[in-house]
């Protein structure tokens, strides 16, 4: 092999040389890496993910041009689709018409759950100063009569809820971060009282949802990218061993959770663009993806929802600044809504 050896003579006065080689008959072509279509996606699917059963949604209902932050879609005692956004602080409520309106039952609430009690009232969790003074309140079912249940004195960041078959709830304390855990999962039982600590040292704790018999808590972890799911002895003591990770998500983003009649968990997938789906178990079995996400739109995806009596599966997003505004979409869920996580026994 051939050398050409440069010297160079720095104004410093320092003498600097390097030696540099130039090709020859030795010479071979420098191995490159080729990268497939499917990962040249803005959000490629994981490789353990990738060959899930898969299917697209389609376009149910604009909510608006603007990039809201859609959440906590949940179904009032009337039938109708409820929902909420984040930073405005502002309710809405979609019939099976498709007749939207909306009402703002506090300007300073931060809403980011909501769930209706059997008594027909609308509990909400907000997030407050996101940092340490969030609250629950509820409501009458067209906002008025707004009162406080946890306070945002009281040191919370509640984030989502659901209700048990006794009239009480469990939220998430949207607190923490990736290398920090100091969030976790609460239950304030059907009579008030404080909030009873049922699973600690959580990285932002996001998501909540009930198995149809009561038994079985599933949280997802936001900041730590985990899915757990808990067996219960009763509503605030978990089960000897029955405490573990089913799943760890790559590319972090498990936002809220729904489980259907036959305890399949639905797990959005926030800043992915999709809805994965595990069986009873914790096992992946599917996936709901949003039209346009391979070229980076719809990917808020925060939550979903299903119209109770039916399979269909509401899927909430927004576009953010990218020009697709807010949008619910809808595909067919693997079986009915459960009925047990509105609190009727």
């Amino acid at each position: 092999m051939h050398r050409l050896v440069s010297t160079l003579i720095l104004t410093s006065g320092l003498v600097f040389t390097s030696g540099l080689s130039y090709g020859t008959e030795d010479d071979k072509v420098l191995p490159s890496l080729e990268i497939p279509q499917s990962l040249k996606s803005a959000v490629p699917l994981p490789m353990a993910e990738a060959d899930l059963p898969s299917v697209e949604a389609t376009k149910y209902f604009k909510v608006s041009d603007k990039g809201l932050q859609l959440e906590c879609p949940t179904f009032d005692a009337k039938g109708d689709l409820v929902f909420c956004e984040v930073f405005g602080g502002t309710v809405f409520r979609l019939t099976a018409e498709k007749k939207l309106s909306s009402f703002v039952p506090d300007p300073e609430l931060r809403p980011a759950g909501l769930a209706v009690h059997p008594d027909g009232r609308i509990y909400m969790a907000e997030l407050g100063d996101f940092a340490s003074r969030g609250s629950v309140i509820n409501m009458a079912a067209d906002g008025t009569d707004v009162q406080t249940v946890l306070s945002r004195d009281d040191g919370f960041l509640p984030d989502d809820l659901v209700f048990d078959r006794n009239g009480g709830f469990y939220f998430t304390d949207f607190k923490g971060g990736s290398s920090i855990a100091t969030g976790g999962v609460y239950y304030i039982g059907p009579n008030g009282g404080k909030p009873v600590l049922v699973v600690p040292d959580l990285r932002i704790a996001n998501g909540v949802a009930l198995s149809p018999d009561g038994k079985t808590l599933w949280v997802s972890e936001l900041a730590g990218g985990l899915l757990h799911r808990i067996s219960l002895l009763d509503a605030t003591t978990i089960a000897p061993f029955g405490s573990s990770v089913v799943y760890n998500f790559v590319g972090g983003g498990p936002d809220s959770l729904r489980i259907d009649a036959d305890g399949n968990v639905y797990v959005a997938m926030y800043g992915q663009g999709r809805i994965m789906v595990f069986n009873p178990q914790g096992f992946p079995v599917g996936q709901y993806l949003l039209p346009d996400r391979d070229q980076g739109h719809n990917l808020r995806s925060t939550s979903m929802v299903i119209r109770p009596g039916t399979d269909e599966l509401l899927i909430f997003t927004n576009d953010w600044d990218k020009g697709q505004g807010s949008t619910i979409f809808a595909a067919r869920a693997l079986a009915e809504a459960a009925v047990q996580n509105n609190g009727a026994p």
